[in-house]
């Protein structure tokens, strides 16, 4: 529960700037806390806010926040034990379901503790999320810019914590370089938003490479594996041709 609390207390932290940031972004103090109550998902809500006010305009700022919320998909189907079998409990449920929340209920064995994890979790976010943004947005009205104080920094700083461990693997840091490549070359010519969604494609043709890779790996494997057999098969039929020849020899005698 302590690790909870902690995590619980960051994304406060993370939430108020959220709230402070869209406030002095000329957004009336509705709107992000509006927006953290019906969507409640911290990264989608900052990339979604910062595209539409960039000039991204609203399809791309939509398309962004589901694109970065796809893989709650995945999430759900790893914890869909842990939420009540009944809908509208399934829903509410559902509502919380955040990174944090699976980690923290994956690591328990019994199902009673993953259960407990998840909803204790969920729930501690839900409400430090909303908390913070409200206070947020509320501090926001008497600074006049929140860049100032360096809260933008803190969501980057948790999406990057979030991202770091993954960076471990070759393929990953392929797919992330890819990505920010594509990003950074597009930056120039398209509007706010867009270079992210493009990003995508990086890890797509990485994904396309190695699995043609893949296959040249497994077609040079098989006529490699033919190429060594060949010799094997024709001394083994040699020798069951000589074996049926000394037979016959043997049989005339």
């Amino acid at each position: 529960m302590r690790d909870i609390a902690a995590v619980a207390l960051a994304m406060g932290i993370v939430g108020a700037s959220f709230g402070a940031l869209a406030v002095t972004a000329g957004e009336p103090l509705w709107v992000p806390v509006a927006m953290s109550l019906a969507v409640f998902a911290g990264g989608a809500q900052f990339a979604t806010f910062d595209i539409a006010v960039g000039g991204g305009g609203t399809a791309a700022a939509v398309a962004a926040g589901l694109v970065l919320n796809a893989r709650l998909l995945a999430y759900g189907l790893t914890v869909a034990d842990v939420l009540d079998v009944r809908w509208p409990a399934r829903l509410l449920g559902s509502h919380v379901l955040t990174d944090q929340s699976v980690a923290f209920a994956r690591a328990e064995r019994d199902p009673r503790r993953r259960r407990a994890a998840y909803l204790a979790c969920g729930v501690l976010l839900f409400a430090t999320w909303n908390a913070g943004t409200l206070v947020g947005a509320l501090v926001g009205r008497t600074v006049g810019d929140a860049r100032a104080l360096g809260l933008d920094a803190a969501e980057p700083m948790v999406l990057l914590a979030l991202v770091l461990p993954a960076l471990r693997q070759r393929g990953v840091r392929r797919a992330a370089s890819a990505g920010t490549a594509v990003a950074l070359a597009t930056v120039p010519f398209l509007p706010a938003g867009l270079p992210v969604l493009l990003a995508l494609s990086g890890p797509l043709l990485l994904a396309r490479e190695g699995a043609a890779v893949e296959d040249a790996t497994e077609e040079g494997a098989t006529d490699e594996g033919a190429a060594n057999e060949g010799p094997a098969d024709k001394g083994v039929a040699d020798g069951t041709a000589e074996g049926a020849g000394v037979g016959r020899e043997e049989g005339r005698a």
